[in-house]
């Protein structure tokens, strides 16, 4: 038996286009979403991320801009760029672009975020608006697995999930709105007692950890669903050969890049896992794409109301 392969790409290009849609009759209305990113400094990985945030944005119509203030920037000067965008109704969307240099105070630039602006989701009252079931903004990655779970007609309600990682970016927004799926929710960590036994109970298996490879066939039920959401980058040749021993593709990625891509998951739960997501292409693609929806929800959330025919949609 060997896994459904739940293709992230395809899913992410099947929202852009829906997005696409809904902003077209937005801007014919008056109502252009405008989303705007704050890059600090020169992180090679951050630019990288931002360069397809706003890639993303052109793709579906949204209007965007690009803040860069140098690294040495004060967190007095970062908190007066973002009150700025606050204060300017045209911008619907607002994303600090993570991590901050050192000498900013992180936490006080994300709370200075307008909650109404906040597209990651990550401000406490959306947090909140998460955990009481209101309308909000809700972060992108844990969004993105329930679309690939809904689009790929993987039930939710009444079935047995399991989160690997207590993140408040990416383990526990899962685990809320599995919950509010009507999922039966268990949250793993580093102190869970027999880690491979309680995921073995899992319907649904959501790995966030950030260890390669960590996840074995030993964690997972045969058939169950298995999301993931891990990115990490394999330089170690022995390493290497624990995952992709015999992958003659890899090998040759492996050989002439000095790396590969590899998730919290390793490649043998493909023989008995019924779905799984790749890595790359697989929960990846879907946090941008949903970056895209929460800026088109913000819009209509803060300006809709004042579009009487919007109101309804």
């Amino acid at each position: 038996m060997s896994a459904i392969i739940l293709d992230g790409n395809k899913i992410a290009s099947d929202i852009r286009g829906e997005v696409a849609a809904e902003v077209k009759t937005l801007t014919a209305a008056g109502m252009r979403p405008g989303l705007a990113v704050i890059l600090v400094g020169n992180n090679p990985a951050s630019e990288i991320y931002v360069r397809g945030k706003v890639k993303s944005c052109e793709e579906v119509g949204v209007y965007s801009e690009k803040h860069t203030p140098p690294d040495n920037i004060s967190t007095e000067a970062l908190l007066e760029l973002v009150l700025d965008l606050n204060r300017r109704d045209e911008i619907d969307g607002i994303l600090v672009q993570l991590p901050l240099p050192s000498q900013v105070d992180a936490k006080k630039i994300l709370m200075a975020v307008d909650p109404a602006k906040d597209v990651d989701g990550f401000h406490p009252v959306n947090v909140g608006f998460l955990s009481t079931q209101r309308p909000g903004l809700v972060p992108c990655t844990p969004e993105g697995i329930i679309e690939i779970l809904k689009r790929s007609n993987i039930p939710i309600a009444g079935q047995e999930a399991v989160v690997v990682g207590r993140s408040d970016i990416v383990g526990k927004p899962t685990a809320m709105l599995l919950i509010n799926g009507n999922a039966t929710v268990t949250v793993c960590h580093s102190k869970t007692r027999d880690l491979p036994g309680v995921c073995r109970r899992a319907d649904i298996l959501v790995a966030a950890i950030g260890r390669a490879g960590m996840v074995t066939r030993d964690f997972v039920r045969p058939g169950a669903t298995v999301i993931d959401v891990g990115m990490n980058k394999v330089t170690e040749r022995a390493e290497f050969d624990r995952l992709f021993a015999g992958n003659a593709k890899r090998e040759e990625t492996f050989r002439t890049k000095g790396s590969t891509l590899v998730g919290d998951v390793h490649p043998e739960v493909a023989e008995i896992a019924g779905a799984i997501t790749p890595v790359p292409g697989g929960v990846g693609p879907l946090t941008i794409a949903m970056l895209m929806v929460n800026t088109v929800r913000a819009a209509k959330l803060r300006r809709g109301k004042r579009v009487p025919e919007l109101a309804k949609a």
